[in-house]
């Protein structure tokens, strides 16, 4: 992109802004261009639009000068890995600790780095009453319904599912739900092998609904960006279209840090491009930065109408912060052909409406090489003041044994929100040019009882496997289900969004990245936040 052309981009009027590119973002912005509208994306990250650009078809830390975990001096790579590259801060216990999230920033947001894993949550997802039995946790601000129901969105997962190519087999736990989806191709043996294992323990194995392609040598690509296209991202689905076929535009590496609002409508938003400053004036403004920045733009776009941040009047922008608790299981399967593998074969959903509402089971993929997963041990170990024995070179040689003879499961729980859990803007003046984000996140007693419970089942299942879990529940940096922080509603007392996903008071305003989750689910959440901007999309074409 020339140096003039972005600026007459942003200097221009348009129908529509849409800040982010990601599931949500570029949803719709591509609905929306398509229907006519004159539609802009902003995006904090670089434009990996053109094959040659960006670094691919690896993760980041294989293309560092040696050995390490992500670091703020590592910040090029991390860019053109489509990674995010600048430090959060974590701030739930008295000492600091500072680390850089495994989430994307780059055209097609954190989807260039997914693994293509797109699944309906339940109904019963979208009325947590249910979960409100036995020892609930009552300081849980869980709500008793989503103020939609899942007849309202379902027509959106079906043309989510088929926008985004998803292929798989339907759950069969989700008899009540018709719908069908494109066959997957066989699955790996091992996967194979765990299928009928798991089927022999009476539990319900399915196809994991993915959004890939599985072109010839197809590798899944989780955790970095798809060398030939194969990953049905935000950015080969919905962004490449909305720029080639429907006149969209898009300013890339383009911070937003905040809004204008007059009379309950926003005028223009302040971004920041090359270090100059622009104004963006628009008729409809569109927030899907990400639930840890959707929420810091509206705090940083204070007035005297909104002197604690735009939208804000009753205190819970950035509360309500989830991002599922997930493990990790190595299981050491007797069929070793194609393995390791980043493929994701299968899944199960016999925890997820239990007793105590757990989640699912999946498969994983790949994890980064044992080097730097030895680097990060290590790390968090020198940050724990603990003392390690084992020396690196034999840990990563025993990691690599592990990895080579193992398929890797997922468990994700879902996460119950609370208030006290949330991210804040870092003080630094009232208007502040940089964003960085602040989380206190702690697991409540009850939190951490059924994780417990999940890995307890889990230990039961797999036997008589020999298996290694890989704890990451209780480990603030894996957020990269983060949701929650611009919650949806009726009551504009206890939500920040309408069930348009307006900011309540604000005719012009939405959020559609997983900031209005009003709880998390208990799988993931990509194919929710697609649907959902389908639906907000429509709403917008009919009446704004």
């Amino acid at each position: 992109m020339k140096q003039n052309s972005y600026k007459n981009l942003l200097n221009s009027t348009w129908d529509v802004v849409v800040v982010g590119t990601g599931i949500g973002g570029a949803t719709i912005g591509w609905e929306l261009a398509r229907s006519g509208m004159k539609v802009l994306f902003l995006e904090k990250g670089k434009n990996f639009l053109l094959s040659e650009n960006g670094l691919r078809g690896d993760f980041a830390e294989t293309f560092f000068p040696s050995p390490s975990y992500a670091q703020s001096k590592y910040s090029d790579i991390l860019m053109d890995s489509g990674r995010w590259w600048e430090e959060v801060y974590d701030l739930s216990v008295h000492k600091i600790k500072k680390f850089i999230p495994f989430i994307g920033c780059g055209t097609g947001g954190s989807s260039i780095l997914y693994g293509g894993a797109m699944e309906r949550f339940f109904p019963e997802d979208l009325t947590p009453i249910v979960q409100k039995k036995g020892d609930f946790d009552e300081s849980s601000s869980l709500p008793d319904y989503w103020p939609i129901s899942y007849k309202e969105i379902a027509p959106y997962y079906e043309k989510a599912e088929k926008l985004y190519g998803v292929k798989g087999t339907r759950d069969p736990l989700k008899k009540d739900m018709n719908f069908s989806l494109s066959p997957p191709p066989p699955m790996l043996p091992a996967a194979e092998e765990l299928f009928d294992f798991f089927l022999q323990k009476g539990l319900h194995p399915y196809r994991l609904p993915i959004a890939v392609e599985f072109k010839e040598g197809c590798e899944g690509c989780q955790g970095f960006i798809c060398p030939h296209f194969c990953k049905n991202d935000s950015l080969k689905v919905c962004l490449y279209p909305a720029l080639t076929e429907f006149g969209a535009g898009l300013v890339d590496q383009c911070e937003v840090i905040s809004l204008e609002e007059e009379n309950q409508k926003v005028k223009s938003l302040i971004c920041i491009k090359d270090g100059l400053s622009f104004k963006v004036k628009a008729k409809i403004f569109i927030l899907a930065a990400g639930a840890l920045i959707t929420p810091l733009i509206l705090l940083n776009s204070v007035n005297k109408n909104w002197p604690n941040g735009l939208g804000n009047n009753n205190g819970l922008i950035g509360k309500n912060l989830m991002r599922h608790h997930i493990d990790l299981y190595a299981i050491f399967v007797k069929n070793k052909t194609d393995l390791p593998s980043n493929k994701k074969d299968i899944a199960f959903n016999d925890f997820y409406n239990d007793e105590f509402k757990l989640g699912t089971v999946q498969s994983f993929g790949l994890l980064p090489p044992a080097n730097i997963i030895v680097e990060e041990l290590f790390k968090e170990i020198h940050l724990a003041g603990k003392f390690f024995k084992i020396g690196k070179y034999p840990l990563k040689i025993f990691l690599k044994n592990i990895f080579s003879r193992s398929i890797l499961l997922a468990s994700i729980k879902e996460d119950l929100p609370y208030e006290f859990n949330k991210v804040e803007l870092l003080k630094g003046g009232k208007l502040q040019q940089k964003l960085i984000p602040v989380i206190k996140y702690q697991l409540s007693r009850y939190e951490r009882s059924r994780i417990n419970i999940f890995r307890k089942k889990l230990k039961r299942i797999l036997k008589p496997y020999r298996f290694l879990c890989l704890k990451q529940s209780e480990n603030n940096e894996r957020i990269a289900h983060v949701c929650g922080t611009c919650r949806f509603g009726e009551d504009p007392d206890t939500s920040v969004l309408n069930k348009y996903n307006q900011v309540h008071t604000i005719e012009n305003l939405f959020v559609v990245d997983s900031s209005f989750f009003p709880s998390s689910g208990g799988t993931n959440p990509s194919l929710t936040i697609a649907a959902n901007a389908l639906r907000v999309a429509k709403f917008i074409k009919q009446y704004c």
